[in-house]
């Protein structure tokens, strides 16, 4: 019924020179089932009764017990009134999954675990009729929640379609008085993680497809030889030499793109596109110069000016000071996005990646 070797480790310490106390774990055979009561056999030493409400737990794992079986159970009283030591099963079944709980933090052993709800700060799970916390942080990169814009009710849709399916955690934290289990499927990946990383170097080129498409930049998997698929990022701004209102507006999901391996870190990947082409900056110097008058398309308008597209790769800012000769409140008041016009360079770093326009 029970695995000896998962308890013996428990009841080392009563071999009953001193009788057992109360809270103890102690180890006996069933001598005895009457309606609503069941007797013990302590080591041929104690007898022990277990009955009404203690006779369950929350597992039923003592509903099919017969005369014969071992089992563990708690003591509650030295003595009852009837001068046998009182004892739980519902008690025993509780300190016995807390223990396995925290055994399983030390060793690390990796265990699945069924999704039972989620809210937006992660999942509500359940391991060995406990249920515990997996926090949206502790999550691996392929269940994180990647919403656009962060938005907090698509990230609560895709955490609830995890409910009722099983996910293969660690146990990071737990405490039996708070009744607080966390777990991590982070950490599943962490060491397997590790391991592929060394496959990869700096200055590797790499082909993968686009997994998810934030405000921050691309997710991308790809496939390291003989090793698996990881993940890596592209920030926006290693996406192209010019400025990006949203990297929506140049990828989209399963799109294959090839990229570089510009930094490992932390079990992170970071990759870059931009970095598998010519600056353009570097020759912006042979086509522009100051004081020259160049056409450009308004992209974009904000406080400070109005973002000009020059050619395909090389963008300038009018700021506002230099968009009218009277003073404006507003980009928009001087110019409209969308629509072209002839601007001034009043500067030209091509060295930052910066020019200055002027309609002025």
């Amino acid at each position: 019924m029970f695995n000896n070797k998962e308890f013996d480790s428990l009841l080392k310490s009563n071999n009953f020179k001193n009788p057992p106390k109360t809270g103890d774990l102690v180890k006996g055979k069933i001598s005895g089932i009457k309606q609503g009561e069941m007797y013990l056999d302590i080591d041929g030493i104690f007898t022990g009764l277990v009955r009404g409400r203690e006779l369950t737990d929350e597992s039923s794992r003592f509903s099919n017990l017969k005369i014969g079986d071992e089992v563990i159970a708690t003591v509650l009283e030295t003595e009852n009134e009837k001068g046998v030591m009182e004892l739980s099963f519902r008690s025993a079944g509780h300190q016995q999954a807390w223990q396995k709980l925290n055994a399983l933090k030390d060793s690390g052993e990796i265990i699945e675990v069924k999704v039972l709800n989620a809210n937006k700060g992660g999942l509500l799970i359940q391991l060995d009729h406990i249920q515990g916390f997996l926090p949206v942080s502790q999550l691996s990169s392929e269940h994180y929640p990647r919403v656009e814009g962060g938005n907090r009710t698509k990230i609560l849709e895709k955490l609830r379609s995890y409910v009722n399916k099983k996910i293969s955690v660690k146990v990071l934290d737990v405490d039996e008085k708070e009744e607080k289990l966390i777990v991590s499927e982070k950490l599943v990946f962490d060491k397997e993680r590790q391991t592929m990383l060394k496959s990869i170097k700096l200055g590797d080129i790499v082909t993968g497809k686009v997994t998810a498409v934030v405000d921050f930049g691309i997710f991308i998997e790809f496939e390291i030889p003989d090793a698996g698929k990881i993940e890596g990022l592209i920030h926006i701004s290693e996406l192209a030499w010019h400025r990006i209102g949203h990297p929506r507006d140049l990828f989209k999901v399963s799109e294959e793109v090839k990229a570089e391996v510009i930094n490992i870190e932390d079990g992170r990947v970071s990759l870059s596109i931009k970095r598998l082409q010519e600056d353009p900056w570097k020759k912006a110097i042979e086509k522009y110069h100051l004081g020259q008058k160049v056409k450009g398309k308004v992209l974009k308008t904000d406080k400070f000016g109005a973002f000009v597209e020059l050619d395909e790769n090389i963008h300038g800012l009018a700021h506002i000071s230099e968009l009218s000769d009277k003073q404006i409140a507003d980009p928009s008041d001087a110019v409209k996005i969308g629509e072209i016009y002839e601007f001034k360079i009043v500067s030209i770093e091509p060295e930052d990646h910066r020019l200055g326009l002027s309609l002025k």
